[in-house]
């Protein structure tokens, strides 16, 4: 009688739960614990410490990396719940040895074919992406020449002179917009938001890269790429005003830590503006307006300081011990 009314079921008995279970609860519940403690936005937890980038082909990569990491996640999720199950429903001492199915074609069927599924389907989205990243526009807005030189870069607007507001080809002795970089001065790349941009890299001397972190992307730049069959441009589309630090990305020599440049990013209203001053003639120098000098005269604040702001010239005196930024 004792045993019988026992087995009715206590309150106890009732709330019982299984281990599985439980665990399932600690688990969610330290989960959302470690979400809030972090102060993580949805965002930043969902790039899964993937950079944040201006660009959208930045922006198509961070989606492919998201959900490349979501999907390891439920294939993990899915393989520990295999290996775990035959632990905990198989833990029992003295239990008989449970059914076995080895050489169950179905079986080898389904896990030689689901990693095959896994890969196809990865491949697919990686090069879709990468199509997405590597596409280019017969008709960009902006083509800029980018000239990399120990220790330094030269950013030529193509079509655009000085003397000519209207973007043509550049004749014979005129002088092309151009902005300098040197020992003494960071050179500024002011480029437009909103426009499809287009790179044209080459070097005049060894292999440097071109790579701005915020783009999320980098490319080589060769000397004379036309002649060694080398893919010398890319374009993109700047989403975010600001100001951000490109660097040299290739050991090329003594400074090439100190190689850098920097992205001035600024709305296409204030980019025509800058291209009008530096197609003209500054009345104070009687030569075309510097990049510094047309930057100054916009007064637009801080995306018009004349200087870098994101990183500072090198110091080329070889006995100094100062570290650059």
């Amino acid at each position: 009688m004792l045993r019988r009314s026992r087995a009715v079921g206590t309150p106890k008995a009732a709330g019982k739960r299984s281990p599985v279970a439980r665990l399932g609860k600690v688990a969610g519940l330290v989960s959302l614990i470690a979400l809030g403690a972090t102060g993580c936005s949805t965002d930043e937890v969902l790039r899964f410490g993937w950079p944040e980038g201006i660009t959208p082909q930045a922006n198509r990569m961070r989606e492919f990396w998201t959900w490349s990491v979501v999907a390891a996640l439920i294939i993990g999720v899915i393989t520990w719940a295999l290996i775990l199950w035959p632990v905990v429903a198989h833990r029992k001492r003295g239990e008989t040895l449970p059914k076995q199915f080895q050489y169950n074609h179905f079986l080898e069927w389904i896990y030689t074919g689901i990693p095959v599924v896994i890969v196809v389907v990865l491949f697919y989205f990686t090069a879709t992406t990468q199509n997405y990243v590597q596409a280019e526009t017969d008709n960009p807005d902006v083509t800029v020449d980018v000239l990399a030189f120990q220790w330094n870069w030269e950013f030529d607007y193509v079509g655009y002179r000085n003397g000519g507001a209207e973007q043509k080809p550049a004749a014979p002795g005129d002088t092309t917009v151009r902005t300098i970089g040197s020992s003494a001065e960071i050179p500024l790349l002011v480029l437009p938001t909103g426009r499809t941009i287009e790179y044209k890299l080459h070097s005049r001397d060894v292999i440097h890269s071109f790579f701005v972190p915020e783009f999320l992307f980098k490319r080589d730049v060769f000397p004379r790429p036309e002649k060694n069959d080398q893919d010398s441009t890319f374009q993109n589309r700047i989403d975010k005003q600001g100001s951000f630090v490109g660097r040299c990305a290739e050991l090329c020599g003594t400074y090439h830590s100190a190689m850098n440049f920097e992205v001035r990013a600024i709305s296409p209203d204030l980019f025509d503006q800058y291209l009008k001053l530096r197609t003209q003639t500054n009345p104070d120098t009687g030569k075309g307006y510097t990049a510094a000098e047309a930057l100054t005269k916009m007064n637009c604040g801080d995306l018009c300081s004349p200087t870098a702001v994101t990183t500072k010239p090198f110091n080329t005196d070889r006995t100094a011990r100062t570290a650059t930024k």
